[in-house]
């Protein structure tokens, strides 16, 4: 299967500013990829790239002031196989854990374990441990929070969605996250693009979302709170702790976003070689 996802967005800026940009595939993903996936500037400019502390590759810039434009367009091969699911796998105890992954059972910006640490174990201290532990905060997350784009907040916490009962997919992402992290089980937040592949309609179109991602038995496994099921065609972006350490844009300064749109739609290799030919 061949996956063509991208963005535009457009941003209006009253000064020259400093921007980091975290559009790019994730290195996970690389050899997957069937068009470079670079960064696209209009007016043009030059930038530099570094990899963060978490293996996101980031894009350092200038923006002008004025109208300016961010664009990345790629082609991703995919298996076409949802997310796997393994009631078995378990719970590691926590001083078996790899170094690595202890910082993902910490308390992060959004991610505030000190106040939920109770509440985990009062809601599922009971259950299995293990991936019946995780589904079971899963359903809890999605059950609890009322989803609706008109909920967003940037500074909302997931002790703040628990107690509003409210958001958009970070804040599914946060409570579920901060939860796991509470009952000892490592939980990474991630960012990408998740399409409609497979899904019946209606639905709604492609755009970027957030899940999350769980240490069990030895490696790493995708949970999705906010759509609740097992989904085709997810495409990694960025990893962190949790929504600051992965923004798609970052500016140190003043803007306004004028215009924004995500594609993420299955394509037929004729269809790109006709876009080549063109």
């Amino acid at each position: 299967m061949l996956i063509r996802a991208g963005c535009r967005m457009q941003l209006y800026l009253p000064q020259p500013t400093p921007l980091i940009a975290m559009l790019s595939v994730h290195q996970s993903r690389h050899r997957d990829l069937m068009r470079t996936d670079a960064l696209v500037t209009s007016p043009v400019l030059p930038f530099a790239g570094y990899r963060d502390g978490f293996g996101n590759w980031c894009t350092r810039l200038t923006a002008p002031a004025g109208a300016f434009v961010l664009s990345m367009d790629v082609v991703v091969r995919d298996t076409g196989l949802p997310d796997p699911v393994v009631p078995t796998a378990r719970q590691t105890a926590v001083q078996d854990l790899p170094d690595e992954t202890l910082v993902y059972l910490l308390g992060s910006r959004y991610c505030d374990t000190d106040l939920l640490s109770d509440e985990a174990w009062r809601r599922f201290g009971q259950t299995e441990p293990g991936w019946s532990r995780v589904q079971a905060v899963c359903d809890f997350v999605h059950a609890h929070l009322s989803f609706g784009y008109h909920h967003a907040c940037a500074t909302r916490t997931a002790a703040q969605a628990l107690s509003e009962g409210r958001g958009v997919c970070r804040d599914f992402a946060h409570l579920a996250i901060a939860l796991c992290r509470c009952l000892n089980i490592p939980a990474r937040y991630c960012t990408g693009y998740l399409g409609d592949i497979g899904e019946p309609l209606p639905h709604a179109p492609g755009d970027f979302a957030a899940w999350m991602e769980v240490y069990l038995e030895g490696r790493w496994w995708v949970f999705d709170p906010r759509n609740h099921k097992p989904r085709i065609g997810r495409i990694l972006i960025a990893r962190g702790r949790d929504a600051a350490d992965v923004p798609l844009t970052q500016s140190f300064g003043a803007h306004v976003m004028t215009e924004f749109e995500v594609w993420t739609d299955e394509v037929e290799a004729d269809d790109l070689s006709r876009d080549v030919a063109r």
